[in-house]
């Protein structure tokens, strides 16, 4: 797999799209008290956005990315957790930059809940430094930008 079989979802993805997403994040429903935002997402509604890549025959992995003016705003990153260790979270995070640099942005952006401390590492390994911490409605964030040269 390369960062070339990262292609955009379509409509019939989106029970995929969810299925994935829901087993990233399932994990973290009992840590944070509750369904991880990018559960509860209208992935219907992301995909016919042209927000949703995904990855895998079938899908193993996803991005959901939002381009703003001044940067690509990284709303999701879900691999489901029968890939884990293969380089598919790497692959999609090298597709999200190409993806800026393609859209000319300057920046990326993210924010992950601060009981998600496994992200919390692995965002610094690849170039994301750490903005803020803040508390977002009823969630902790730690929010991270990765500035692209």
């Amino acid at each position: 797999m390369t960062d070339d079989d990262i292609r955009p979802a379509q409509a019939a993805d989106v029970p995929a799209v969810k299925a994935v997403t829901d087993a990233a994040y399932h994990r973290y429903i009992e840590r944070i008290g509750r369904a991880p935002v990018p559960m509860e997402a209208d992935h219907a509604a992301d995909v016919a956005d042209g927000k949703v890549f995904v990855t895998g025959d079938p899908v193993i992995g996803l991005v959901v990315v939002e381009a703003h003016d001044d940067h690509l705003f990284l709303d999701s990153i879900a691999v489901h957790p029968d890939a884990h260790g293969r380089g598919v979270g790497r692959r999609l995070l090298h597709f999200v930059e190409a993806r800026a640099r393609a859209l000319e942005l300057p920046e990326i952006r993210l924010y992950t809940n601060a009981l998600m401390w496994e992200n919390q590492k692995i965002y610094p390994k690849y170039g994301y430094e750490l903005v803020e911490r803040r508390m977002d409605g009823p969630y902790d964030r730690v929010h991270y930008r990765k500035r692209l040269g």
